[in-house]
């Protein structure tokens, strides 16, 4: 993929982000798709009740825009190509419901965590089916070590437990302004130069058609935030990162570029194994981006530490898959 094809693939989806964000914005407004807040969060988000909600929905237009339109302009459009779209759309619909259902009912609970699980899993096994209907590579690579284990047809089960697990991840993490919009772009813009690395254009099409819109959305979503992705957003981002790192063999790449993500599913799995086992908590809140603003951190410092660390992780991870 040339330099031309990849500034034109991030510049149309900023550009469809940016110029359907001041139209769908006060279409939320007005059908009060307002956020919900936790009454046990840190009390400085209680302003942002009422922000509009379900936000992803602007950016997923974007992204299946532009991977039609400049998938088909460079011929790029390959059944990787729908796989990626079909999870991505799949897992965004999952938390549209999720979303909606928070909205309508004015709740911070929406669907139940197994309606969620058994969609995400109804996903991924059909994500596996139309790999399967190629060549598709069963074996899980250990990173910068040559090792490989191939999981043959159990590997549908690797594929659930990666989408879902980091689809949740993801989705654990957006809780400040504009922290997932930022960290996910630096994290699929990464696995893009990757997919470039293994000439992998259809994967990095879309890679760069995420990131672009994510930058676009990211205008929108700093602090103050004038939207919120919501579910629809988070749960897309997270089940698409981690297919895509599954299409370019880079699987257990991502517990490195989506180091942040990690830490902050690690974070809430310490805290709520502590309180069972000890009844003591390890952090003032979790995730730990919470923790961090209980300490007296400003939401624009965790959020700023928070992609400093993405960018160093995601820059090692590219840097030892170009010399390793």
């Amino acid at each position: 993929m040339k330099l031309a094809t990849t500034l034109t693939i991030l510049v149309t989806a900023f550009t469809i982000t940016v110029v359907l964000a001041p139209i769908a914005i006060p279409l939320l407004r007005r059908l009060k798709f307002g956020q919900s807040i936790r009454e046990e969060g840190p009390q400085s988000h209680l302003k942002k009740a009422g922000t509009p909600t379900m936000g992803g929905i602007i950016f997923l237009l974007a992204i299946i825009a532009t991977t039609l339109i400049t998938g088909t302009m460079f011929n790029l459009f390959t059944t990787q190509t729908v796989v990626l779209l079909l999870v991505l759309v799949g897992f965004g619909v999952i938390g549209f419901l999720d979303d909606g259902i928070k909205v309508i009912f004015k709740r911070n609970l929406g669907l139940t965590s197994l309606q969620k699980l058994i969609g995400q899993i109804i996903i991924s096994i059909a994500a596996f089916m139309l790999l399967r209907l190629g060549t598709f590579n069963t074996a899980v690579e250990i990173p910068f070590t040559g090792y490989s284990i191939d999981f043959g047809l159990f590997y549908v089960a690797f594929l659930i437990f990666w989408l879902v697990g980091f689809s949740n991840a993801v989705n654990l993490t957006d809780g400040l302004d504009g922290l997932v919009a930022g960290t996910a772009s630096i994290a699929f813009a990464a696995f893009g130069v990757i997919a470039l690395f293994n000439k992998q254009a259809d994967i990095a099409l879309v890679a760069f058609a995420i990131t672009g819109a994510l930058l676009g959305f990211l205008i929108f979503n700093i602090n103050p935030a004038k939207v919120f992705m919501g579910d629809t957003g988070s749960l897309a981002l997270g089940g698409a990162l981690a297919m895509i790192s599954v299409l370019v063999k880079a699987e257990l790449l991502l517990l490195l570029v989506g180091l942040v993500f990690v830490i902050e599913t690690l974070s809430v799995i310490l805290q709520v194994g502590s309180f069972k086992l000890r009844k003591k908590r390890i952090f003032k809140m979790s995730p730990i981006h919470h923790h961090f603003e209980l300490s007296g951190w400003s939401e624009w410092k965790v959020v700023l530490v928070f992609w400093s660390t993405g960018l160093v992780v995601a820059l090692i991870a590219v840097m030892m898959e170009a010399f390793l």
